[in-house]
């Protein structure tokens, strides 16, 4: 059985211990070093950086988000097994856990560590796809040549560096294709190395509920659930074409990823459409000096997340929620897309001072939209407002000293109300 040990990657022949080391973190499958096609999940992505960066929270219940009325972005393991779940409402996470500690997002570490995971993937090849700051597929199809290493070294080597120079973790998943590489990823979480090989790929999915189709919720679900589809061995029974006249287009994608057939190919390319970040108020708030506080974090944690992925956006968007739940969106258009704070900033508090009857609210949101790939933003000025560029340089001076000193090295006043 070709082997792989994960701690320090010697190959053998055997599901057993490896006879180098001694480690049980052993990979054993007969494709094992003959697939390719990998999806990688950093687990508990934001916990996990926090957790690193303040060793005090090691042994600790984590969860990254809101306060009371917000919601969770990310819980840490330990708060998981007490049943605490990424967009559960706060105050039912905290019922269930509380002893956790509540952090809030800090993007801008966030973006730095994932700048420097793509850095590392960029090593092993350029056929990678994100689909967020911590989750990508990885298309090493005859990289082996290159590296003379097959794809699962890599991985595993690449899992490894992550610990060592960065202190995350996460779970790979090694596959033929994309559909089943996710669904692999999502087998063995924290610290896993799952494979589905093309031979065993029927007999894997047959009893597993259609829920594990990436796209398939409850509403679908429910829908399949009335025509007595409950597993990927119940769509085997239809047809393809009365799946495609019951479901439509999404019928036909069901008849073939129950057969684990997924020809997409992964897409280096793929577009950024929108940047946005949101928070809901631990209690409303009608004071305009504190809403423009918010505004501005807001507008910096977009800004940090459009340089990380180096994009700009032509159009500001600002989303206001009532204290009755009205929801509020006004947007703007740009002579020429911006990825700068100061920029998206002021187009957002502008649009806040066109809101009559201005609260009190209960959530504030700030997102860029027409997105486009730039390397980096200059600016020359602007008549109507001549310091406009000189903001901007200031603005570039501050990123990189947050870089070199950490996000709290330096504070915009507003920041603080």
């Amino acid at each position: 059985m070709p082997s792989l040990c994960r701690d320090c990657l010697n190959k053998f022949d055997s599901d057993s211990r490896c006879p180098a080391c001694g480690s049980p973190r052993v990979s054993a499958h007969p494709e094992l070093f003959r697939l390719s096609v990998a999806h990688m999940d950093c687990d508990a992505f934001y916990a996990a950086v926090e957790k690193r960066d303040d060793p005090s929270l090691a042994d600790k219940p984590v969860i990254v988000g809101g306060r009371k009325r917000g919601v969770v972005s990310t819980a840490c393991y330990i708060a998981r097994i007490q049943g605490v779940h990424s967009a559960m409402p706060m105050f039912k996470a905290l019922q269930r856990c509380p002893d956790a500690v509540v952090v809030r997002p800090r993007m801008e570490a966030y973006s730095d560590t994932s700048r420097k995971i793509r850095k590392m993937m960029d090593e092993l090849t350029p056929a990678i796809e994100p689909l967020s700051l911590d989750e990508a597929f990885i298309d090493l199809t005859g990289t082996a040549r290159l590296h003379d290493e097959p794809p699962a070294l890599l991985l595993a080597r690449l899992s490894n560096r992550l610990e060592t120079e960065l202190g995350i973790t996460a779970s790979i998943g090694l596959s033929h294709n994309k559909f089943l590489a996710k669904v692999a990823s999502d087998l063995d979480k924290p610290r896993g190395f799952s494979i589905i090989g093309k031979e065993e790929t029927m007999r894997f999915l047959a009893e597993k509920p259609v829920g594990l189709i990436w796209g398939v919720g409850a509403r679908t679900s429910g829908a399949l659930a009335r025509e007595g589809i409950s597993t990927f061995g119940d769509l085997r029974r239809w047809d393809k074409k009365a799946l495609a006249k019951k479901f439509g287009t999404i019928g036909t994608s069901l008849w073939h990823l129950s057969r684990g057939e997924d020809a997409r190919r992964i897409k280096p390319d793929r577009a950024v459409k929108s940047i946005s970040c949101e928070t809901t108020f631990e209690q409303d708030v009608s004071e305009a000096d504190i809403l423009e506080g918010h505004i501005w974090r807001l507008s910096e944690r977009v800004s940090d997340r459009a340089k990380a992925k180096s994009r700009a956006g032509r159009v500001v968007t600002l989303k206001m929620k009532r204290c009755n739940h009205a929801i509020l969106t006004r947007r703007t258009s740009l002579d020429l897309p911006t990825q700068m704070a100061d920029k998206i900033f002021g187009e957002a508090y502008k649009l806040f001072c066109t809101i009559e009857n201005r609260g009190p609210f209960r959530l504030a949101g700030v997102g860029i939209s027409e997105v486009n790939i730039v390397e980096s933003e200059e600016h020359g000025g602007s008549l109507l407002d001549p310091m406009e560029a000189l903001r901007f340089k200031a603005e570039r001076a501050t990123d990189e000293i947050r870089k070199k000193f950490g996000s709290s090295a330096i504070l915009r006043g507003r920041s603080l109300r």
